[in-house]
């Protein structure tokens, strides 16, 4: 049905009005705004109690129809290769811009003056995830059972590659088993477009809550972290990203357009995991091969959060500052090399940019760790901008390493492309771009 002149049905257009509305709910009646968070809460959980049953098939039909085992390790080890490039890109990015902005200098906050109970949920969250080590047996999970039960997503996929090489071996005996899967999946995709019938809702909530609770005013003791942190993942996104967007075969603002229900989501809740199974469909209407978004885009959301990087050497040198701290050369690199390791083990942790600042400054003694409540107030803030460049980047990630492998077709990107420029309709329960099904 053509809806081009039913602009509200869009629900880009419904998230953004649901975000307006929350934020003018959060200003004028703080104590109402900040009471609305379980809104926006449920609507993440919504989402994220399909995300285990949804990579799990993606990982392993996409797998079992590739039909070499040899693909898998191929995609996969490109992939690694692309986040440690541009992860440690966007650190080393966000280390010179708080040098050259300097937003902690003349704060000359007293340490002694802070109260360190404020972060003791966050500290003890980053002692808890231990080490390296560590980091890597927390893949192997109990039982299977176990993974799915806790949502951990790397634990999933560990299961889904192992599930689909089997498939790969046993061969055609596989295919009916195989066919299974796949229908459940595409069942799982219906809910999924249900589900984000309640997308506004969750957007408008989580802004309510967000300016509720911690308030405009906030915003302005700490405003000048927040203009460098918002400006630098701007450029970061225009320039590197959009350069990695370019080299693919898609202008960035024809991404942007394309993602921008995702994008206006991801803002308002502060979660990537909300849009998840959304960005790996249209990724496969975009033309990458779906073996490759299975595999690709559920690690990145592990080990390729472009934000949260820029946030972390940004915050850690922010802390320094603010409590006049002197750091030398040496000692940034040292920070710059411990959260080379360190970010890339929060996955799954509630507040992971915060938890795994923690972990960093709990190694690293001369910046004081309980400088870290001086960020509490607008790490909310500061989420959104990670959380929206962490979509894009994983966005744009994915289909550079399709492209780099081969599984990028640009003749379906530039017809996808072309979609926008026609209305929009309704389909299988949610509104996306042209006339195909969600």
């Amino acid at each position: 049905m053509n809806t081009s002149t039913r602009w509200y049905k869009l629900l880009y257009v419904q998230v953004l009005i649901g975000i307006v509305i929350g934020g003018a709910i959060g200003y004028l009646v703080p104590d109402i705004g900040a009471k609305l968070q379980p809104l926006a809460d449920g609507f993440i959980k919504l989402i994220k109690m399909l995300l285990a049953p949804i990579i799990f098939g993606t990982v392993v039909v996409g797998i079992a129809k590739m039909g070499s085992i040899k693909e898998v390790g191929r995609i996969g080890g490109k992939a690694l290769i692309y986040f440690e490039i541009v992860s440690t890109l966007a650190l080393v990015i966000g280390l010179v811009v708080v040098n050259i902005m300097k937003p902690g200098e003349g704060m000359n906050i007293d340490v002694g003056s802070l109260n360190a109970d404020a972060i003791k949920g966050y500290t003890q969250a980053a002692h808890d995830q231990g080490g390296a080590i560590s980091f890597f047996m927390n893949i192997i999970p109990t039982t299977l059972v176990d993974a799915f039960a806790k949502g951990a997503m790397l634990q999933v996929i560990f299961i889904s590659v192992l599930m689909g090489v089997a498939l790969v071996q046993i061969g055609e005996t596989a295919k009916p088993l195989i066919n299974i899967i796949d229908l459940l999946l595409q069942s799982l995709f219906k809910i999924v477009a249900m589900v984000m019938r309640l997308a506004p809702i969750g957007a408008g909530a989580g802004m309510a809550f967000t300016i509720g609770k911690y308030g405009i005013g906030t915003l302005v003791s700490l405003g000048h972290l927040m203009l460098a942190l918002y400006l630098t993942t701007l450029v970061f996104i225009v320039v590197v990203l959009g350069s990695i967007a370019r080299w693919s075969g898609i202008p960035l603002f024809s991404f942007l357009r394309y993602f921008k229900d995702e994008i206006l989501v991801t803002l308002g809740t502060c979660s990537t995991e909300a849009v998840l199974p959304r960005m790996m469909v249209k990724l496969e209407k975009l033309g990458c091969r779906k073996s490759v978004v299975g595999m690709v885009l559920p690690t990145g959301y592990t080990f390729n959060s472009d934000g949260t990087c820029i946030y972390l050497t940004m915050a850690a040198i922010f802390v320094a500052q603010a409590t006049n701290t002197p750091l030398s050369l040496g000692d940034q690199l040292v920070v710059l090399g411990v959260l080379l390791l360190t970010s890339k083990g929060s996955a799954g942790v509630a507040g992971a940019g915060f938890v795994t600042l923690a972990a960093t400054l709990s190694v690293i003694p001369e910046i004081p760790l309980v400088g870290l409540v001086l960020l509490l107030g607008v790490d909310r803030f500061l989420n959104e901008a990670r959380a929206v460049t962490n979509l894009i980047g994983n966005g744009i990630g994915t289909i550079a390493i399709a492209k780099w492998d081969g599984a990028f077709d640009q003749a379906v990107a530039a017809r996808e492309l072309a979609t926008m420029k026609h209305p929009q309709v309704e389909t299988g329960g949610a509104v996306v771009v042209g006339n195909s099904n969600p």
